[in-house]
């Protein structure tokens, strides 16, 4: 089996997980149901949380420091199939991105547990 610290050693570290989740937003940026949850904020600011995030979930840096995921999220009123829609991105990110099968499980299965907290 392999260590969370060896998967993100794996895909690459920072600059690839900087890279991913530029795909991933620019993705979501130009995704007509999706683009206007993400209208009235910085999207700058989200994509550092999110390559934090990401870090965290695969071993790297523990410098996630903000907010949890159901207080960010609330009241937002995000759909399952859109919450659906944002995974399969973020799986094809990490995929475009040479990352290992098992590491994309790996984030596959994180997604699939926080998914309560971030559903409407």
């Amino acid at each position: 089996m392999t260590t969370a610290v060896s998967m993100y050693s794996r895909v690459g570290g920072g600059p690839a997980i900087k890279l991913v989740v530029d795909q991933l937003y620019t993705w979501i940026l130009l995704d007509e149901e999706l683009s206007p949850y993400f209208a009235t904020v910085t999207v700058e600011s989200l994509k550092r949380h999110m390559a934090a995030l990401l870090a965290q979930v695969l071993g790297g840096p523990q410098e996630y420091t903000g907010r949890e995921l159901g207080e960010s999220h609330r009241g937002l009123g995000i759909t399952d199939a859109h919450y659906t829609r944002v995974v399969d991105l973020a799986l094809a990110a990490l995929f475009l991105a040479h990352a290992p099968r098992d590491v994309i499980a790996a984030v596959e299965d994180t997604l699939a547990a926080v998914r309560a907290d971030i559903v409407a």
